[in-house]
């Protein structure tokens, strides 16, 4: 797994998730076996080798193989309507994609070929979204025009431990007014702070799933007041409990940020 700043790169057991809500762009694909997407709980299920799930939408994923990949992009980071194709077309359909339509085939290749690449990867990689767009997409991807203000509170919360500062301490950060900044943080970035910042902190636990410590640790450093309301929220995003990642995780190659470690 692969973690920078607005991206995951994520190849590894699938197992049985129920109901995810990942606050990002998700891309699965498959090397193996076909993959089955239900996206909102009374959809129909789909199959086939590449998915596209929108930020914030629930959904359920499965398959035959046991293995799955997926790719996350965290919506303030990037602007969709200046992608270029495929991934721009690809990014206008959601659920399963079908493999003749133009760019699709070409794209899952490209997938699989950076995994590929990411599993016999030694060197840590860096910690940039750039870096990452370039290995897995051969281009950067465009960021969006956000308001000045909000790209200033979403620089402050790219610390984890800035999660916990008031809606208050942000908008004086902004120099609006409390609720002015509550409205403009949601028209720019698409959802609300308190919204955004459980994303955000719930997404901060993958750095540590191959760690050796309890889960009332982790949960503490990542800002949760006690094991229980860090599982509740991993399952309700992750459609896993952290037991259950943390089992599958024990082999798992970790890229993320300097100063965290890179085990295998």
């Amino acid at each position: 797994m692969w973690i920078t700043p607005g991206r995951v790169f994520y190849g590894g057991l699938l197992g049985a998730p129920s109901l995810r809500r990942l606050g990002s762009w998700t891309l699965y694909f498959s090397r193996d076996a076909p993959l089955q997407l239900c996206i909102d709980e009374d959809a129909r299920w789909h199959e086939g080798w590449l998915a596209v799930v929108p930020p914030y939408r629930p959904h359920r994923l499965a398959s035959a193989g046991r293995d799955v990949c997926d790719i996350l992009i965290e919506p303030e980071t990037m602007d969709a309507a200046r992608l270029e194709d495929p991934l721009r077309a690809v990014l206008k359909d959601e659920g399963i994609l079908d493999m003749a339509q133009p760019g699709v085939r070409g794209l899952v290749e490209r997938l699989r070929a950076a995994h590929e690449r990411l599993a016999s990867q030694l060197d840590p990689l860096p910690a940039a979204d750039a870096a990452f767009d370039n290995f897995v997409f051969g281009t950067a991807l465009p960021e969006p025009p956000l308001d000045p203000r909000i790209l200033g509170v979403l620089e402050i919360l790219k610390d984890n431990d800035a999660l916990d500062r008031s809606a208050q301490e942000l908008a004086d950060q902004t120099q609006l007014s409390f609720h002015r900044f509550l409205h403009l943080f949601k028209d720019e970035v698409g959802v609300p702070l308190r919204t955004f910042r459980s994303w955000k902190r719930a997404r901060s636990w993958l750095q540590h799933v191959t760690e050796d410590a309890s889960l009332t640790a982790i949960a503490h450093r990542i800002g949760y007041p006690d094991s229980a309301h860090f599982s509740r929220s991993v399952r309700q995003v992750f459609g896993l409990q952290p037991k259950d990642v943390i089992a599958g995780c024990r082999r798992l190659a970790l890229h993320l940020e300097p100063g965290r470690r890179s085990a295998r």
